[in-house]
């Protein structure tokens, strides 16, 4: 049987790479073409992104007169912009092929992150985090497909080390945004324009040239995948769980009350957490119990960790506490997701992964900058309630399709 998959998708649950894979004894985990980690790094690079700008919220809104609804607006513009880009980047891969498209997304974010600290207004960098999404958007949806091909090992290796990376990035983030954002709020935005220029001239230099996939993908493909009510459920549980998610990371550092330094440690034990859980702990418990009864339990966990964070808003020790255990369950969370993504849709994985990306990060883009006015609207522990509504709600979208996907 001839697998959909081409060089230019990742390997679909029954699918295949076109390039030959070796066997986990004929190849460490560890030892990799210099390609891979050069991908990698930019990986890490490009997840810092999410979470560098946590502990630096406060000073920007202080330095620059902003309100808490103003500078959540760095995480809605970014994550708005790189949901829509989703639906592209899989038509411009097959376009101008994949390490384009890579480098093409890494000269996106140089540029931006760049213009982001050399701004002088909100609304500045607010435009600018937008221009980021669209750079980041391109390469993460690039960059695991390319790993997979280039990797030894074979595919399941491959995709552990991009989910290290991805933890990594998310982890040191903050700290790196706190240690930085200490000296100047400024600063964060050109660390990461100077590790991702690092990065460009690595992949220029390692990768090798990759051919164009022969089957070109439509713009339009990832739009015609959510037809599939398997794909469309989990888009929607993602849709309204990044809801609490992106209140936990882009609210939470306001009532927090923590200078950037202070800021930058709390996300970083939580960035670790969710690093280690989504490596080793979700493919155990997934294993052990099932995709989709972990999936409820650890999504009604998280909800009543987000309650007690609002009835605990006063309390500088819960809101820490809550935020390093909500790590453990995000991190849990995210790759039960995304395995169950990869296996329900009967659509090649980088369609799937698209249609899905586009869906969730819809949701993750209005929950911060909705938090921000539910805060100066009524009060601070509102936002998490309301947080912990929509996870609620995606729990009961997930139980809504569970008849197309009792296989997993």
């Amino acid at each position: 049987m001839k697998s959909k998959t081409s060089v230019g998708d990742v390997a679909s649950p029954q699918g295949e790479t076109t390039e030959p894979v070796q066997t986990a004894k004929q190849s460490s985990f560890l030892r990799q073409p210099r390609a891979v980690w050069a991908i990698a790094f930019a990986s890490v690079v490009s997840f810092m992104g999410l979470g560098l700008v946590d502990p630096i919220l406060p000073a920007i809104s202080q330095q620059l007169h902003a309100t808490p609804a103003q500078v959540e607006l760095l995480f809605t513009s970014y994550l708005l912009v790189t949901g829509i880009a989703m639906l592209i980047t899989g038509a411009v891969s097959s376009w101008i092929g994949q390490k384009w498209t890579l480098l093409s997304g890494l000269a996106l974010i140089i540029i931006f992150s760049v213009a982001a600290g050399s701004s002088s207004t909100i609304n500045e960098i607010v435009g600018f985090r937008a221009g980021w999404g669209l750079g980041n958007a391109l390469f993460i949806s690039t960059a695991l497909a390319v790993i997979v091909a280039v990797a030894s090992g074979g595919a399941a290796r491959a995709i552990i080390l991009y989910e290290a990376a991805l933890g990594l990035g998310i982890s040191v983030g903050p700290l790196l945004g706190g240690a930085l954002g200490s000296v100047s709020w400024r600063n964060p935005f050109y660390g990461v324009g100077i590790l991702m220029l690092i990065a460009l001239i690595a992949i220029i230099v390692l990768l090798p040239s990759m051919p164009r996939p022969e089957k070109r993908i439509s713009i339009l493909a990832p739009i015609r995948a959510l037809r599939h009510r398997g794909l469309l459920t989990m888009g929607l549980t993602a849709f309204f769980y990044n809801f609490g998610f992106f209140t936990l990371l882009g609210y939470a550092p306001f009532p927090l009350r923590l200078d950037a330094h202070g800021l930058g440690l709390v996300y970083f034990g939580w960035g670790v957490l969710l690093a280690i859980t989504s490596v080793f702990v979700a493919p155990r418990l997934s294993k052990r119990i099932g995709t989709l009864r972990s999936m409820y339990i650890v999504l009604a966990l998280f909800a009543i960790d987000l309650l007690m964070m609002g009835f605990g808003v006063s309390s500088q020790t819960t809101l820490i506490v809550a935020v390093l255990l909500a790590g453990i369950f995000l991190g849990i969370n995210n790759t039960l997701v995304t395995t169950a993504v990869m296996e329900v849709a009967p659509v090649e994985r980088s369609v799937a992964s698209a249609a899905y990306s586009f869906v969730r990060f819809i949701g993750g883009a209005i929950a911060p900058w909705l938090a921000g006015i539910l805060a100066e609207w009524f009060a601070p522990q509102v936002p998490f309630y309301v947080g912990a509504g929509a996870v609620v709600i995606s729990i009961l979208v997930l139980f809504s399709g569970r008849a197309v996907m009792r296989h997993l």
